[in-house]
């Protein structure tokens, strides 16, 4: 009866914590059906009573370039990632050459820059190259935050490989590249999967970047369409927050699908036999 009560007690906390970290979410989606007369309501609906979607009308009439920038940046910044960081951490973890351990020190200093010192960097070499306000530029400036965390990860998983699949590639007559492309990389579906779920949310929800390295480009991120959107509409609060949920349903959609995947790869490495 102890042990009931106890687990109860712990479940019904989680369930107290949940909704109090959930409310804003749910209330971000109320709002964003709720009519512009209602909005200043006391007291409030808890419920869309009225609900209307001229909200959601406006994000597709007015955002839709954002988004369409943002998912650009986000495929550009995983592919490039991983074409960066996968070769690496095979090197890292398989080919062991020299000074490795200390490229691995230098790729989690990396990880410790504030990123608004690593955005002014990035402007005065992009003013001086004309790469500034452009798709590439953001991609570039984005994967400089995703390669080090991904190199780390790929590095350990690929580090608990056996070495049996190894010599038997070499066996077979499969040299470095090939036994990375045909082994090492169907074995590491896990942690490539998390690497680019969680580079896909940083490309997806960076501000920093943008607002330094594409303010006043053509082609601007849904960061950017939300902070622009907000100061041009600061009165329709239902449009305001259609955008956001909209926003986020990509980032929803790749952690309900991948979410298996993500655990498998976090904690690929943490145990060695």
């Amino acid at each position: 009866m102890t042990a009931t009560r106890r687990t109860w007690w712990r479940t019904g906390l989680g369930l107290v914590f949940t909704v109090l970290m959930l409310f804003p979410v749910y209330w971000m989606i109320n709002v964003s059906f709720t009519r512009d007369q209602d909005m200043r309501k006391s007291p409030p609906y808890w419920f869309p009573v009225h609900g209307t979607l001229e909200g959601y009308r406006a994000v597709l009439e007015q955002q839709g370039p954002y988004l369409a920038t943002s998912l650009v940046v986000g495929l550009g910044t995983v592919a490039l990632t991983l074409m960066i960081a996968a070769p690496a951490a095979y090197s890292l973890a398989k080919l062991r050459p020299r000074g490795g351990g200390v490229l691995s020190f230098v790729l989690l200093i990396a990880q410790m820059i504030p990123g608004v010192i690593m955005a002014m960097g990035f402007y005065a070499i992009y003013l001086s190259t004309g790469v500034l306000n452009t798709v590439p530029g953001l991609i570039v400036a984005d994967s400089t935050l995703a390669v080090p965390f991904a190199v780390l990860i790929l590095t350990a998983f690929m580090s608990g490989i056996p070495e049996e699949l190894m010599h038997a590639a070499r066996v077979d007559g499969a040299g470095a590249l090939r036994t990375f492309w045909s082994v090492v990389l169907p074995v590491s579906r896990n942690s490539v999967i998390t690497v680019s779920l969680f580079t896909f949310l940083w490309a997806w929800s960076d501000f920093v970047f943008a607002s330094t390295l594409d303010q006043g480009g053509g082609h601007q991120p849904i960061t950017l369409g939300i902070y622009h959107y907000i100061g041009n509409n600061n009165q329709q609060w239902n449009a305001i927050m259609a955008t956001a949920v909209v926003a986020s349903i990509p980032a929803t959609v790749l952690l309900v699908i991948a979410q298996r995947y993500v655990a498998a790869g976090v904690t690929a490495g943490a145990v060695k036999d």
